[in-house]
């Protein structure tokens, strides 16, 4: 049935993370529910809010750094393009930021 996609550990991994995010979102919401707040983003949002916000902005850094790995390694005279750890620390330091100060 999943023939057609492509399963590496590391997709398998994140589908799992983002299965047990979900999952702890629900029963934070059910256990405390949320309450509203503004924080550095220009608008009120709730703990879903943040979560959307972040993953949705993790996905596009690691796509700029996709995008942009090999002007980096033009710039820095590498041999090799930078790997892709780099955008997958930036991703996670702004989803941290977005769940706690967002």
């Amino acid at each position: 049935m999943f023939d057609w996609m492509v399963w590496t550990t590391p997709v398998a991994i994140f589908f799992v993370c983002v299965a047990a995010m979900l999952a702890i979102m629900t029963v934070l919401e059910i256990k405390r529910p949320t309450v509203p707040r503004k924080g550095f983003l220009p608008m009120v949002t709730t703990r879903g809010d943040r979560l959307f916000i972040g993953l949705l902005g993790a996905a596009y850094i690691n796509l700029m750094f996709v995008g942009v790995a090999g002007l980096i390694a033009d710039w820095l005279s590498l041999d090799d393009e930078p790997a892709i750890w780099w955008g997958f620390g930036v991703s996670v330091i702004w989803f941290i930021t977005v769940m706690r100060k967002g």
